[in-house]
């Protein structure tokens, strides 16, 4: 029989990770159809079936569940000497992999992401924006970026950002018309720009003021998962947005008055931003890297 390369072994275990042939593509870099051919190949060789496939879904068989367990720690083992071997480098090399939403990405991207892109030219980073919660170190990834109280404690968390706030904003033009809320109830009046989760969810807005909290199930005929839609839609004058303070084009826009923020004295605030990793794994030169990038730029904010 013949051995099995790391391309279909690394195959089999992003399936494994995101039950779903599309996503384990993505993940590798590969098309689609090349990451099935890989698995299939591999399949036959062997002579079992890893995986029950339906229309609906991708699951492990039970020879799958088994072939799994065995070849993810070796996998572990084979990529961890190939990064030790890595630190000996003079620059670090090969591909980090970062799950994050796309809110957080977007206030990182440039002098955090970039700026890492441009110090280590023999690097790839590949960053993933599909806002799921995930378990980063099951699905391949070297690091997370999420807010701070949402780390998980098993993780080594370094911040990275400053405080964020959640504000309502809307145009000078939709003020005028519909007048400006006073308390976050009377946002149940106004038309709103609904945000959608991951999930499908319509997320609520969260309220504070001096200890006590609102959550408001806001309306509107527009519902949304992208903050730059969202921002866009208010700055057109539909409707009011939910969104960070210092989310992409929120502070320019309100400094150009495109944008005018309310309930400023209930809108919550945060501790901010944290890129997270696991604490018991082997830390790669390029992630050593890309965490010492970021606490040289922490080290500038405010405390």
């Amino acid at each position: 029989m013949h051995k099995a390369g790391l391309i279909e072994l690394q195959a089999v275990l992003a399936v494994a990770s995101h039950q779903n042939f599309r996503r384990a593509a993505v993940a590798l870099g590969m098309s689609p159809s090349a990451l099935s051919h890989a698995v299939a190949a591999l399949e036959q060789r062997m002579g079992v079936r890893l995986f029950n496939r339906t229309t609906r879904s991708v699951s492990l068989s039970e020879a799958g569940e088994q072939f799994v367990a065995r070849v993810r720690p070796a996998l572990g083992e084979i990529s961890a000497a190939m990064e030790a071997a890595n630190a000996f480098r003079d620059s670090p090399t090969g591909t980090l992999r970062i799950s994050a939403a796309e809110g957080g990405a977007a206030m990182i991207l440039e002098p955090v992401i970039l700026e890492y892109l441009r110090r280590y030219p023999e690097m790839r980073l590949d960053l993933n924006t599909e806002g799921r919660f995930i378990d980063i170190a099951a699905e391949g990834f070297d690091a997370g970026l999420r807010l701070a109280d949402d780390v998980p404690q098993d993780m080594v968390a370094v911040r990275c950002s400053d405080k964020l706030r959640l504000i309502v904003v809307g145009s000078p033009a939709y003020f005028k018309t519909h007048g400006k809320p006073k308390v976050p109830d009377d946002l149940t009046k106004h038309v709103c720009i609904r945000g959608r989760l991951p999930s499908g969810t319509i997320y609520r807005w969260e309220f504070e003021k001096r200890g006590e909290q609102r959550r408001i199930e806001v309306d509107g005929p527009l519902g949304l998962d992208n903050h730059n839609l969202m921002v866009a839609a208010a700055v057109d004058g539909f409707g009011l947005a939910w969104t960070w303070s210092n989310g992409p084009g929120v502070p320019e826009h309100l400094a150009a008055g495109h944008l005018v923020s309310v309930l400023d004295d209930w809108s919550p605030g945060f501790p901010g931003l944290a890129v997270y990793y696991p604490a018991h794994r082997h830390m790669s030169a390029g992630l050593r890297a890309f965490i010492d990038l970021v606490r040289e730029r922490t080290d500038l904010l405010p405390p």
